[in-house]
Formats: C-alpha cells, sequence, structure tokens
C-alpha cells in the first residue's frame, strides 16, 4: 500500500515480535522483499532469541537480502531480547560475504561495562532463558516479561507455565491477531483466566472485544463457539453490556460516537484529579483512564518499569502473602496463624519451628455482616461505593485491576457497605475488601 500510494522511504524493518519465524520463512521473506523494493532500500531484519532460533533466522536473514541486523549485549541479550553481538560475531566469523569488520575486543569491553552497569537492576530469569515452546504460545518478549512481572507482583508465578500452554488456544481460536501489545496482553490475560476459572468459563474484556469486534477484523475469523461464549459473557454483566453484541463497525465510527472517549472527557479526568492539564497528560489520561491518573499521581506506584535488585521480591501483601521460590519454581504463600498456610490457593497446616512467628490472623467482621472477600490477587483500581451506602445485590462495590484486567466485585446481597481497602492498595486472595451488615 505504501509503494502503491507513492509515499517515500528509504529504510524497512521486518520484525519477529515473538521470535517464532522459520528460517525458511524469513529467508523467503527477505528475498521477495529485496525484488520489490530494489536495491536502493535497506532491510533491517528484527527478531528474539525467545524460541532459541534467533541466530539461525539471522543468517538466513543476511542470505536473504538483508543489509543489517537489530542485536543486543550481555546481560540483557538472548532469551527474550535479540541475539548477542558476540554470538552473531562467532557465527559469521571468517564469512567472506558477513563477517562483521570490527574490533571485536572493543564489543568485548562494551559488553562488560554494560554488565556492570546493570548488576544493580532486576533482570526476570523467565527474560534470559529459551522457551520452545513458544512457538505454539507466541509471546513478544516485552509482553512475557511484562505478564511475568504482574504474575510476580501477585504472588501467581507458579502459573506461568500453565499460562504459556493456553496461549496456544487463546490465538488459534481468538483469530490470530497480531501478537504485540496490545493484543499480546489480551492473550495473556485470556490465558490466565483461563488457567484460573477454567477454558473459556470466564473472559478479559479485552479479549472478549477483540474477537467480537470492536478492535478491528482478524487475520482469520474467530471460532465461532469463543464468539457466542465471549457475547454471552458480556452480555452479563452491566459494564460490557454495551460491548456484548459482535460488531464490523470501524474502530473510528466507534471511538468518535463514545462519549466517555475523547480529549474532554481526559481533561476532565485531569482537572478532577488536581493534575495539570497538558498534551502529554491527555493522551495518557485518555489512553490508560484511572491508570494513567494514578500513574500522574505517583510514578513510582506504575505496575511496570526497571527495578533494582534488591526490590525485586514483592513486599508482603496484606495477611502476609509473599512469593517463596525453591528450586526455580515459585508459591505465594500466606501465613494465616495457628498453623494454618495458604500456598498457590490451597489450605494448608504446618509445624512453626522455634523463632517462626505467623502473622496475625485477619480481623472478624462485624457480627452478622458479609465479607466481600477478594476472588483473586491484585490492586484495587478504585472504590464506587461508599461507607455507609445501601447497596443491592450485584451492585458493584469496586473495582480491582488483575493482570492490566479490570475486575468488578459486586455485592453478594443487600445491605449497608463498609469498604475496607481504598485505591492502589495490593490485596491478596481471600482478603476482605468489604462487609455488608
Amino acid at each position: 500500500m505504501i509503494m502503491d500510494a507513492g509515499i517515500p522511504f528509504d529504510r524497512v524493518c521486518f520484525k519477529d515480535a515473538s521470535g517464532t519465524s522459520t528460517p525458511t520463512t524469513v529467508y523467503n521473506t527477505m528475498k521477495l522483499a529485496r525484488q520489490l523494493l530494489g536495491d536502493k532500500v535497506h532491510i533491517q531484519f528484527h527478531s528474539h532469541e525467545t524460541a532459541g532460533n534467533g541466530v539461525a533466522c539471522y543468517l538466513a536473514a543476511l542470505r536473504g537480502g538483508a543489509d543489517g541486523l537489530d542485536l543486543s549485549m550481555a546481560p540483557m541479550s538472548g532469551g527474550t531480547c535479540q541475539p548477542d553481538i558476540i554470538t552473531m560475531w562467532h557465527a559469521l566469523d571468517g564469512d567472506p560475504d558477513f563477517g562483521f569488520d570490527f574490533d571485536i575486543k572493543k564489543i568485548k569491553k562494551a559488553e562488560d561495562s554494560f554488565k556492570a552497569a546493570m548488576s544493580k537492576y532486576f533482570l526476570p530469569p523467565e527474560a534470559m532463558s529459551v522457551n520452545p515452546q513458544i512457538i505454539w504460545s507466541p509471546m513478544p518478549g516485552g509482553a512475557l516479561t511484562a505478564n511475568t512481572q504482574m504474575l510476580r507482583d501477585n504472588n501467581m508465578m507458579d502459573k506461568y507455565d500453565d499460562m504459556i500452554a493456553e496461549m496456544y488456544d487463546c490465538v488459534r481460536l481468538g483469530g490470530f491477531g497480531t501478537s504485540v501489545t496490545p493484543v499480546s496482553q489480551f492473550y495473556a490475560q485470556q490465558a490466565i483466566q483461563n488457567v484460573m476459572f477454567g477454558k473459556f468459563k470466564k473472559f478479559s474484556p479485552g479479549y472478549a472485544k477483540m474477537v467480537l469486534g470492536y478492535f478491528g477484523k482478524t487475520p482469520v475469523p474467530p471460532d465461532p463457539e469463543i464468539v457466542k461464549k465471549a457475547s454471552e459473557f458480556m452480555a452479563s454483566s452491566d459494564l460490557n453490556k454495551a460491548y456484548s453484541e459482535p460488531t464490523t463497525k470501524t474502530v473510528l465510527e466507534m471511538n468518535d460516537s463514545d462519549p466517555k472517549k475523547g480529549g474532554a472527557v481526559a481533561k476532565k479526568m485531569l482537572e478532577d484529579a488536581g493534575l495539570p492539564v497538558t498534551d502529554e497528560n491527555i493522551f495518557i489520561a485518555a489512553s490508560c483512564k484511572e491508570k494513567g491518573i494514578l500513574f500522574l499521581k505517583d510514578p513510582a506506584k506504575a505496575p511496570m518499569g526497571c527495578r533494582f535488585a534488591e526490590e525485586a521480591k514483592p513486599a508482603a501483601a496484606k495477611g502476609g502473602a509473599v512469593t517463596v521460590t525453591i528450586n526455580g519454581k515459585s508459591y505465594g504463600v500466606e501465613i494465616k496463624g495457628d498453623g494454618k498456610a495458604v500456598v498457590n490457593g490451597k489450605a494448608v497446616d504446618f509445624k512453626a519451628e522455634a523463632g517462626l512467628k505467623a502473622a496475625p490472623a485477619a480481623a472478624a467482621a462485624p457480627a452478622g455482616g458479609t465479607e466481600i472477600k477478594a476472588p483473586v490477587p491484585g490492586t484495587v483500581l478504585r472504590v464506587t461505593a461508599s461507607n455507609g451506602q445501601s447497596v443491592a445485590k450485584g451492585d458493584e462495590i469496586l473495582v480491582m485491576d488483575v493482570m492490566k484486567m479490570e475486575t468488578p466485585v459486586t455485592a453478594p446481597c443487600d445491605g449497608t457497605v463498609t469498604v475496607t481497602v481504598n485505591a492502589t492498595d495490593k490485596v491478596a486472595t481471600g482478603d476482605v475488601l468489604a462487609v455488608i451488615g
């Protein structure tokens, strides 16, 4: 389309976001691109080592006609990042056509310096390793580490392998949308829903909207049964009923007709929060809504970003929940007191050794009150009910942010509500969020 439109350009980059292409596919793509673009256009190829075939694909790209490759330096290279410069130098050493023309000693020195500079940062171990099965469950490097950090923050890293396995059906049945943000997040969110609640028993709103057409047309039509289930799920929630019917409207048409979207709405959110109304802040508020406002109020509480090594262990959540890693496998552990604990959501008994103090038990609910407990770990995004407010069964009390998904928590009965948490509070499974008396 760009060529047909006559738009001038002199560089083209091909990106394999999840590192799952085969060398043969890369070679044929580069060869055809060179034929179409001629000799004057620079062709760059970018991939990841996630599946372990990054170097092989890079060699194929060069032989197919690519002019340049995106590489990285240790300790960031490999795994979910690009292949290493030195590794690629080894692969091409002595090659008369593609050998590197630089002083490898200087590169080694630069890499050693970079290792020292990065030593204070936390590097997720799953980001540094190769996962051959990612070929069946394409997960881009940036999305993989973003999602595993959310798992880690919520004491759910033990679900990682199951989440990756579920990605296969989420991608295949969801229409093979491009595996880059935000679609890769939709897949991961739906995968964790399948792990926690059963296969397509519940839906991530983003994934449901995608298969129903609210983000445009997917490359392959989604599975009709998944579309049906997604429609039924969205219709069952007052918050999502507006998105329950499949649509063929364009995204632009839908956005222009939505009174909850646009610059004016974002500007009011900033004004209500007492934040500066700038172009950048309007963009953040319009794109991320409440999460954007929370970020602008206190960037330190942003869910993602660089983390220092000494801060890598998540802080203890309410109720004494921590993540414990044994032989490379992570467990969410919460000491409840009186020889009781919860490990990965399951109650277990334990015998306290000398010097080990159990965390105090949670405060009892008021007499006759009905406790509303967190169904999964997450962060309180917003509280929608006021203390002392009369609520009916099914009314929304608050909304949790769970793996970037807005998860409403509703009243299980009629009564007067007392909310025991605030926005930005991190909660563990089973923590009391509110009491209805």
